[in-house]
Protein backbone atom coordinates (compact mmCIF):
# COMPACT_ATOMS: atom_id res chain seq x y z
CA UNK A 1 0.00 0.00 0.00
CA UNK A 2 2.93 2.08 0.63
CA UNK A 3 3.65 1.97 -3.16
CA UNK A 4 0.28 3.17 -4.21
CA UNK A 5 0.92 6.70 -2.34
CA UNK A 6 4.89 6.83 -4.04
CA UNK A 7 3.20 5.76 -7.33
CA UNK A 8 0.60 8.83 -7.47
CA UNK A 9 3.18 11.09 -6.35
CA UNK A 10 5.30 9.82 -9.23
CA UNK A 11 2.50 10.08 -11.81
CA UNK A 12 1.46 13.61 -10.44
CA UNK A 13 5.05 14.48 -12.10
CA UNK A 14 5.44 17.64 -9.34
CA UNK A 15 7.35 15.55 -6.77
CA UNK A 16 10.36 13.95 -8.82
CA UNK A 17 11.44 17.20 -9.71
CA UNK A 18 12.79 19.96 -7.34
CA UNK A 19 11.42 23.26 -7.76
CA UNK A 20 14.15 26.42 -8.86
CA UNK A 21 13.78 29.74 -7.01
CA UNK A 22 14.49 32.44 -8.57
CA UNK A 23 17.14 35.27 -6.74
CA UNK A 24 16.77 38.94 -7.58
CA UNK A 25 20.48 40.24 -8.83
CA UNK A 26 21.11 43.37 -6.92
CA UNK A 27 22.49 46.08 -8.39
CA UNK A 28 26.02 46.19 -6.44
CA UNK A 29 27.18 42.91 -8.01
CA UNK A 30 28.70 43.68 -11.35
CA UNK A 31 30.06 41.27 -14.53
CA UNK A 32 33.17 41.69 -15.06
CA UNK A 33 35.08 41.52 -18.51
CA UNK A 34 37.83 39.04 -19.02
CA UNK A 35 40.96 40.83 -19.69
CA UNK A 36 43.95 38.67 -20.58
CA UNK A 37 47.41 39.76 -20.68
CA UNK A 38 48.18 41.46 -23.58
CA UNK A 39 44.92 42.84 -24.51
CA UNK A 40 43.63 45.84 -24.51
CA UNK A 41 41.50 48.09 -22.20
CA UNK A 42 39.78 51.71 -21.71
CA UNK A 43 39.27 53.35 -18.30
CA UNK A 44 35.31 54.03 -17.94
CA UNK A 45 36.35 57.45 -18.14
CA UNK A 46 39.43 58.21 -20.29
CA UNK A 47 39.38 60.30 -22.88
CA UNK A 48 39.30 60.07 -26.48
CA UNK A 49 42.90 60.88 -27.19
CA UNK A 50 44.72 58.50 -25.04
CA UNK A 51 45.84 55.36 -26.50
CA UNK A 52 44.23 52.15 -25.09
CA UNK A 53 46.20 50.34 -22.00
CA UNK A 54 47.78 46.90 -22.30
CA UNK A 55 47.24 44.71 -19.69
CA UNK A 56 49.70 43.24 -17.99
CA UNK A 57 47.76 41.17 -15.35
CA UNK A 58 44.65 41.37 -13.42
CA UNK A 59 44.26 39.47 -10.20
CA UNK A 60 42.39 39.70 -6.81
CA UNK A 61 40.19 43.10 -8.56
CA UNK A 62 43.26 45.00 -9.38
CA UNK A 63 44.83 45.17 -12.89
CA UNK A 64 48.40 46.08 -13.44
CA UNK A 65 48.26 48.21 -16.89
CA UNK A 66 50.69 50.23 -18.97
CA UNK A 67 50.63 52.45 -22.35
CA UNK A 68 53.68 51.06 -24.67
CA UNK A 69 55.46 54.44 -24.93
CA UNK A 70 55.93 54.00 -21.15
CA UNK A 71 58.53 51.29 -21.39
CA UNK A 72 58.84 47.76 -20.22
CA UNK A 73 58.89 47.98 -16.55
CA UNK A 74 56.58 50.98 -15.79
CA UNK A 75 53.00 50.14 -14.96
CA UNK A 76 49.38 51.58 -13.16
CA UNK A 77 47.64 49.86 -10.72
CA UNK A 78 43.91 50.16 -11.57
CA UNK A 79 40.69 48.55 -10.11
CA UNK A 80 39.44 45.63 -12.70
CA UNK A 81 35.45 47.27 -12.59
CA UNK A 82 36.95 50.57 -13.91
CA UNK A 83 38.58 48.98 -17.34
CA UNK A 84 36.47 48.15 -20.15
CA UNK A 85 37.39 45.66 -23.36
CA UNK A 86 38.99 48.02 -25.89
Amino acid sequence: MSNKGSKSSFNNGCSSFRKLRLIKNSNDSKVLQLLRPGSFAKLDDQPNDLPPFQVINCKGGRCLVRQQSWGKYIHWEVEHHRLKSA
